[in-house]
């Protein structure tokens, strides 16, 4: 062609947790049995809505209206509804047109992303959501800018490290925060919020906040939406409803605008509601659902019990998983995924698993050779057992690991998941001690 067509970032575009995917189906194709623990869809593993919430949906779609074009920032309604529920709370208060539908976060991240100016950039927690930080590096054309998260300290931000690059980095515009966390299950204490939002204020930037999971914050743990703590501080908060209905196959999201009067803040944000017209709008049928949904009196009961069961799983998860020489893991505060990291220095690329079948174990060597030493365990993992979990390189990180889902509703299969894991993390960091010794003998 004459003309190179590539976006400077197309390269950036990697989704680890469902790159995956692929390997596994190739696997199948040898007669793997796999268990997928990649993806975080609770109706995958087994979730199954409440009679009542599909008795909504059932009465809507015998309405002609779901069928039809909506407003192309959303049902007003269902956007009045979604305002009064945030005002509620205290904090700032918004009005229907600082809301906007997109078709799931995903449209509204690589909206929000995809309109800054190439220039602008957002710095975001390693290790990092797959979709943020691809989308903000591939509209730069750079590798995403990071702060760390501190295992040693429940995964909560690395202050100073975030302070510290964007005082010396002029191009950050915005901070992005993700509460509760994915992949790591922290939920960050109101004080912490501050503290970032401070950090705002004194570098003029803008703030994005994933608030996905706001509603599987665990029973003894307090936090803040940034609605609470946002101030006069431009900002935008996500929700969905894919994982509290859980409704992952609506693709509806939106976001909430704080401050949108600020002069060039008001301009990018009408850049994202032209870019919705441009797509007309969103799906409609999960708008119309959201007020009947949310505003049953039986939603609140509903979001409880799953609290409550996420809550036993994530301490479930944490005790098999603890005490592990090698190994260090933080119990999850919120969502329904949990972070297991290895130590500095207990991986390397000599380290197998048994696998019996000799076709499946060419596949897996032939696949090893040259990753990161955590994606080597994760792929030997899959190959030897069939569980299929993301490295945590995987997520913008230098940290080794993988994490884990809390999904799976069938308890045997969910304890046989996390025990089988745990036996194999021992099985392979024995295995080149124990190549060693063969050595050794052979001599």
């Amino acid at each position: 062609m004459r003309r190179d067509i590539v976006h400077e970032g197309a390269e950036q575009l990697t989704y680890e947790i469902r790159e995956i995917v692929r390997v596994a189906d190739e696997l199948k194709q040898l007669g793997v049995n796999i268990t997928w623990e990649n993806i975080g869809d609770p109706i995958e593993k087994g979730e199954k809505l409440p009679q009542w919430i599909k008795d909504i949906v059932i009465e809507l779609v015998s309405n002609d209206k779901t069928y039809g074009y909506v407003a192309s920032q959303g049902v007003p309604a269902t956007r009045q509804f979604l305002a009064d529920q945030v005002n509620k709370r205290g904090g700032y208060q918004i009005t229907k047109d600082d809301i906007v539908f997109f078709d799931g976060l995903g449209d509204a991240v690589a909206k929000i992303f995809g309109f800054l100016k190439r220039e602008a950039r957002v710095i975001g927690p390693s290790p990092a959501y797959s979709t943020h930080s691809s989308a903000e590096a591939a509209h730069s054309g750079y590798d995403h800018l990071t702060y760390e998260l501190d295992p040693h300290n429940h995964w909560m931000p690395d202050l100073d490290d975030l302070e510290k690059k964007i005082r010396y980095n002029d191009s950050i515009a915005g901070i992005l925060i993700i509460n509760p966390d994915n992949p790591t299950g922290a939920v960050y204490p109101r004080e912490i919020l501050q503290k970032m939002v401070d950090i705002a204020r004194r570098y003029k930037v803008f703030m994005i906040c994933d608030e996905i999971y706001a509603n599987i914050v665990y029973s003894r743990c307090k936090t803040a939406l940034l609605s609470e703590v946002i101030a006069e501080i431009p900002g935008i908060a996500l929700h969905g409803i894919s994982k509290e209905v859980p409704w992952p196959g609506a693709r509806c999201g939106w976001i909430e605008v704080f401050n949108q009067d600020k002069l060039n803040f008001k301009r990018y944000v009408k850049s994202l509601i032209n870019a919705k017209m441009l797509e007309v709008c969103s799906t409609s049928l999960p708008q119309y659902a959201i007020p009947l949904i949310m505003g049953d009196p039986r939603y609140q009961e509903h979001l409880d019990k799953r609290r409550k069961m996420f809550e036993v799983r994530a301490l479930e998860a944490w005790k098999t998983f603890s005490g592990i020489e090698g190994i260090l893991v933080n119990k999850p505060q919120g969502s329904f995924y949990m972070s297991v990291l290895f130590e500095d220095g207990v991986l390397n690329d000599s380290q197998t698993l048994p696998i019996a079948d000799p076709a499946v174990r060419n596949y897996i060597e032939e696949k090893v050779k040259g990753v990161e030493v955590d994606k080597r365990f994760v792929y030997y993992l899959l190959g030897a057992t069939g569980i299929c979990v993301v490295p945590l390189t995987g997520f913008c990180c230098k940290k080794q690991g993988f994490r884990i889902t809390l999904l799976e509703m069938n308890d045997e299969k969910r304890r046989w998941t996390y025990e089988t894991i745990v036996e194999s993390i021992k099985t392979y960091m024995n295995s080149s001690r124990n190549a060693v010794l063969s050595s050794r003998s052979a001599l």
